[in-house]
């Protein structure tokens, strides 16, 4: 490697978060730290990113290869005289996310068999791609007739005719995130140069030129932008601009499920299918980061609105409707038909990240971590081998995880996410480090051009209890620390009015700075501490993790006269294994009820189950949502009757 490209990839890495390096002129006013540079050590996450690089990792390749989703690009590029095997022209970009996930494993540790595999991948992708850079399997191997017999495949007549269903471009978005990962983590050229080729043909097709048809569904903005950082080149991130600012234009074409319906700085609610939105929400904030756009900011603020206080599950969840994959009306958040697709949930946190990155407050990351630890880490087995693509918050005969999927989105999306998680944790300002997720772990990074470390000593979730040591590389170094003091330890179990808490916060967070006690007055949603720091310096946060009831604003008729049980940023269900008489849905909690904890190392990877008794006597034990559907299918309940007093009726 040149020191040229050492150069380069040491600018790109300075705001990695999930892949994407700074090279823009302008970009987001809060930086993130970068995921190689926070290493967890703790025993809740340490095991998921292990099992993700070693198992779901390497599964998800064998799938891909077992499926035909590899062979297809050996086919395409005529290494092979199989026929084009699959039901959709999406497969391409299942392939392609799953190489991101690759891609940030060798980042964090060099693996030379996996580094082989990858360069052996990469040169059936180079081989798939047409001269001109176009790189659509399903198309350049001619599968046409093949396909013919499949009602239900993408098919096209010629190339970009079938934007609405073909997934071209969402491929491609794709395929920049992974090539532009690749290029990140190896410093070589071979996947990177491959997506730039295409991407140039793209530019070069679409535009008030040429081409005006847009994405049917959302995501190569959200590559273009990465694609930008990296290069430079700025007619990606003006592609990227021109796709936002196309969509919705088309006369013929106002179909809210692709979020056609009107342009998006003119929409003000999330509709249509959840995935494909929120993406282009994301793709929204990275181009309004690195362009100044005030009105794409203004639009996704209002969205972002309408989404917290409407519709967002308890679980951080989105999406209600099966049907579309969709978002629903507001407060439609139906329990046991809830979609709440995996997908949809690591978009949630795409997009909630970038709004931190645009504003610095903290309800972004409550949010974030909402989805973090609940809907995302539900589609998951903690085998690293099952699935789940919709997560419903009931069910009356329980669900198993599935291996694989046909559309097989989700397992690819987690592939890619969990290894990415730290770089979540931290974030930096001028002078101000942002610490925004709490896990066993330590971090090295400069604010101001000077080197720190910051270790954080806690067992969260299962405890409140957090300790951050400073240790600046000078012998002292003043800034801000500014703490995340969580929306679940304040009165509203949620960054809007759409949930409640049942009971006011027993006891207020404490901080206390190497012995004495600071007082917590939040800005922003932080507790900010600034002074002078020296090596050793200790900041002690005790969050209290009492279990606290959840109500349910009246407008959601679902969750009328129930309430559902939070601890910390846990959300818990009880399953029917967990219930004396094993019938989980007919529970009903009182309202005096007396509930104690346990942590159960035996149990579920090791979990802090909720006990207590509900009417009648009847014992229980309530487990983390994210940790169902481990023990058989049983059924299910995140939302519980709450058995209210007669004169306390009106509080529901």
């Amino acid at each position: 490697m040149s020191n040229a490209q050492k150069v380069r990839i040491a600018m790109s890495l300075i705001i990695l978060t999930t892949g994407i390096g700074r090279a823009a002129a302008r970009d987001y006013g809060f930086e993130p730290v970068p995921f190689t540079k926070v290493h967890f050590a703790d025993r809740f996450w340490l095991g998921r990113m292990e099992t993700n690089r070693t198992v779901t990792i390497p599964f998800a390749f064998k799938q891909c290869e077992e499926t035909g989703r590899i062979e297809n690009f050996k086919v395409a590029g005529k290494l092979s005289d199989k026929l084009w095997e699959g039901n959709a022209g999406y497969n391409d970009s299942d392939v392609f996310k799953v190489m991101e996930g690759a891609a940030y494993a060798l980042m964090v540790r060099p693996d030379p068999k996996l580094d082989a595999y990858m360069d052996e991948l990469i040169s059936y992708v180079a081989a798939a791609q047409e001269p001109d850079g176009y790189l659509y399997t399903l198309w350049t191997a001619q599968a046409k007739k093949y396909l013919q017999k499949k009602p239900n495949a993408s098919y096209i007549n010629e190339q970009w005719d079938n934007l609405k269903s073909s997934h071209e471009l969402y491929n491609a978005g794709h395929m920049y995130e992974a090539a532009v990962a690749h290029y990140l983590a190896t410093g070589k050229r071979t996947f990177l140069d491959v997506a730039i080729k295409n991407a140039d043909l793209v530019c070069k097709t679409f535009g008030p030129q040429g081409h005006l048809g847009v994405p049917g569904h959302q995501e190569i903005e959200i590559g273009l932008a990465k694609l930008y950082r990296v290069t430079g080149d700025e007619k990606y991130l003006n592609q990227a601009r021109w796709f936002l600012n196309q969509r919705g234009r088309s006369a013929e074409d106002k179909d809210p499920y692709r979020q056609m319906h009107m342009p998006p700085v003119e929409q003000t609610e999330a509709v249509g299918h959840a995935v494909r939105a929120t993406y282009m929400y994301t793709g929204m904030a990275d181009v309004a980061a690195m362009t100044g756009d005030e009105t794409f900011i203004k639009a996704i603020d209002t969205i972002w609105d309408d989404v917290a206080n409407k519709k967002l599950y308890v679980t951080g969840g989105i999406g209600a409707r099966r049907k579309g994959e969709a978002y629903g009306d507001a407060y439609e958040l139906p329990n046991v038909t809830a979609y709440c697709e995996t997908c949809a949930a690591i978009a949630n946190v795409y997009w909630n990240h970038r709004m931190f990155l645009l504003h610095g407050q903290s309800k972004y990351i409550d949010v974030m971590e909402r989805s973090l630890y609940n809907a995302v880490l539900s589609g998951v087995a903690l085998d690293g081998m099952h699935f789940f693509y919709p997560n419903p918050l009931e069910s009356a005969e329980g669900h198993q995880r599935s291996d694989w999927f046909g559309c097989a989105c989700c397992p690819s999306n987690i592939c890619r996410f969990i290894a990415s998680v730290p770089g979540y944790t931290y974030a930096v300002r001028d002078n101000a480090v942002y610490v925004n997720l709490f896990v066993n772990s330590s971090a090295t990074f400069e604010v101001r051009g000077k080197e720190m470390t910051i270790t954080q000593t806690t067992d969260y979730p299962w405890d409140g209890k957090v300790t951050i040591t400073v240790e600046p590389k000078d012998k002292e170094q003043s800034f801000a620390l500014k703490v995340r003091v969580p929306d679940w330890t304040q009165d509203k179990a949620t960054a809007s009015a759409l949930y409640r808490f049942a009971e006011p916060a027993a006891k207020p967070v404490a901080i206390a700075v190497n012995g004495n006690a600071v007082d917590v007055k939040p800005a922003s949603g932080y507790a900010v501490i600034e002074r002078a720091w020296k090596s050793g310096d200790k900041v002690e946060v005790s969050f209290p993790m009492p279990v606290r009831r959840v109500l349910c604003d009246a407008s959601v008729t679902d969750n009328m006269g129930k309430s559902a049980l939070m601890r910390g940023p846990l959300v818990y269900c009880v399953e029917g294994v967990d219930v004396e008489d094993g019938k989980a849905l007919e529970l009903a909690l009182p309202e005096d009820i007396q509930l104690t904890t346990e942590y159960r190392t035996e149990l579920l990877g090791g979990v802090t189950v909720i006990k207590g008794n509900a009417q009648n006597g009847i014992a229980f034990q309530a487990i983390p949502y994210y940790a169902w559907a481990h023990r058989g299918k049983t059924s299910m309940a995140v939302w519980l009757p709450y058995l209210v007093k007669m004169n306390d009726l009106s509080r529901n």
